[in-house]
């Protein structure tokens, strides 16, 4: 299974800049930086793992780049106030409290920071000392929102860096902000950066949360020197001579910094500046956490681990969620998990894989079903994603789904929202005798609304289908899946899941 979000590989897709050596020689070798751009993105978790990642890692990676003597400007390019283990419960505010101590200098919000509502967000921004940067956010009146700036012009290292924050412009699309509106990010881009040039801002920065095409559409345009993004999850290093392109990975375990050695010529009218990037990749795992930020961290983890063992609901029925079982048949739990991740989405349809409820546990009646109990059975720490896909589609899931049975697999298809038979004496591919919804057969070209996993919408244990259609809610955009089942139960109070037939199989 993957994660939540993704790990990858440090990956340079293009940097014909030099980037910067650890050996003191070579370090020595390269020019004297003006100013140094630090970015932080999409970090979700609060503490480390392995060793790796964590707020109190990248706020002591930030404190060490200061402590260097070279004027710095920290940016954060968003997502970080959901989703989170701890957000369910406190909608962000733990993030805000770490934060509150890192010195940033430029947040830009990205999808994730509006997952519980306008109100919130604006609570949330409201209780920061750091400045939220987006020229392409605005309120339902076409005003600029309290707390926030379009950009402004930094001086650093007698350079004036004119810094521009954009929104990710699809929120509405993918989560919840209400009635606030956003705009293209490109259009704001060049309304500011024409703004800052007259201003006199010497060097152009983007701080944005946008997806890569985008990223890629601002390099192109030369609105903007240098583009410092999140959005992706990617650890990406790009410069094509003009304009340099960046994005930190995630979860704090890379922090990238930009030393930008800048030359002026002349002054007033004949003024020119050229600059020259250098890339330095701080690893997180080298990295000293900052005291402050690491005590704040362990109080929230403590208040976490209390906060799993609560009860949330009352079972009425027993659950079984052994391998053998959930992994071969219909389950109550099965059901129960698909359900839930239907109605949070809102899709018609649900399917999500067996292989991913993993406690291997039996429930009583009448027990008490805790937290605790939901995140061991769903530990990977995937997201919910829904797509538009056709009923040819959906019979195709369920047919890989059935490909190994009936013995038992991860790939196993539990489902909410329709029922299926299928005869397991029939050749792989060719088992599913019926699909229906609503109790009338699936329409083969019709269009359906499915919810399931990020895991299987990257294909994952052989889901091609769901990515065959159009994607409403992907991998950068869902909700952990865990809180989304348990803010299902705790609505539930008590849990009457059963067999239904949802699953027949002869």
């Amino acid at each position: 299974m993957t994660k939540l979000t993704r790990r990858k590989a440090l990956g340079v897709l293009a940097a014909p800049a030099t980037l910067a050596a650890t050996a003191p020689v070579a370090m020595a070798q390269q020019p004297a930086p003006s100013f140094t751009l630090l970015l932080l993105n999409d970090i979700y978790k609060m503490s480390d793992d392995k060793g790796r990642g964590g707020f109190a890692r990248a706020a002591g990676i930030a404190k060490a780049e200061r402590a260097r003597g070279v004027p710095v400007l920290f940016c954060h390019a968003g997502d970080c106030y959901s989703p989170s283990l701890m957000s369910g419960f406190d909608q962000g505010a733990h993030i805000v409290a770490m934060q509150n101590k890192m010195g940033i200098d430029v947040f830009v919000p990205g999808n994730h920071e509006f997952d519980f509502g306008k109100e919130n967000y604006l609570k949330l921004t409201a209780a920061q000392s750091y400045p939220t940067f987006a020229a392409n956010l605005r309120d339902a009146a076409g005003n600029a929102l309290p707390h926030h700036k379009d950009s402004q012009i930094f001086e650093l290292g007698g350079i004036k860096v004119g810094v521009i924050g954009a929104a990710f412009d699809q929120t509405a699309l993918v989560s919840f902000p209400g009635d606030l509106k956003f705009s293209s990010t490109m259009e704001a881009l060049r309304r500011e950066a024409k703004a800052l040039k007259g201003q006199g801002a010497d060097i152009l920065v983007a701080v944005v949360h946008a997806d890569r095409a985008t990223d890629y559409e601002i390099v192109r345009s030369r609105v903007v020197d240098i583009v410092l993004t999140g959005h992706d999850h990617d650890l990406a290093i790009a410069y094509d001579g003009k304009v340099v392109m960046v994005e930190s990975n995630e979860e704090g375990n890379y922090v990238t910094a930009i030393d930008i050695a800048v030359n002026v010529r002349g002054e007033g009218a004949s003024r020119q500046v050229s600059w020259t990037p250098t890339f330095r990749v701080n690893d997180s795992r080298s990295a000293t956490p900052d005291a402050d930020v690491a005590a704040i961290a362990k109080g929230y983890e403590a208040e976490l681990s209390k906060e799993l063992d609560v009860d949330i609901a009352t079972l009425a029925a027993p659950l079984d969620s052994r391998t053998g079982v959930i992994r071969t048949q219909e389950t109550a739990i099965g059901n129960l998990i698909a359900d839930a991740i239907r109605s949070a989405t809102g899709a018609q349809l649900a399917i999500t894989n067996a292989g991913g409820i993993r406690a291997n546990k039996q429930y009583a009646a009448g027990q008490k079903l805790t937290r605790r109990d939901v995140l061991s059975e769903l530990p990977f720490g995937n997201a919910t994603v829904m797509v538009e896909i056709t009923g040819k589609d959906v019979k195709d899931a369920v047919e890989n789904g059935l490909r190994d049975a009936p013995q038992g697999a991860g790939r196993f298809p539990v489902i909410s929202g329709f029922a299926f038979e299928a005869d397991l004496k029939q050749p792989q591919g060719s088992r599913v005798v019926a699909v229906t919804v609503d109790g009338k057969p699936i329409d083969p070209a019709g269009k359906y609304t499915v919810a399931s996993n990020n895991f299987m919408l990257e294909g994952g244990d052989g889901y091609t289908a769901l990515g065959r259609g159009r994607t409403l809610i992907g991998l950068t955009d869902g909700k952990l899946m865990a809180n989304e089942v348990m803010v299902y139960v705790r609505r539930l109070g008590t849990v009457d899941a059963k067999v239904e037939g949802r699953a027949v199989l002869r």
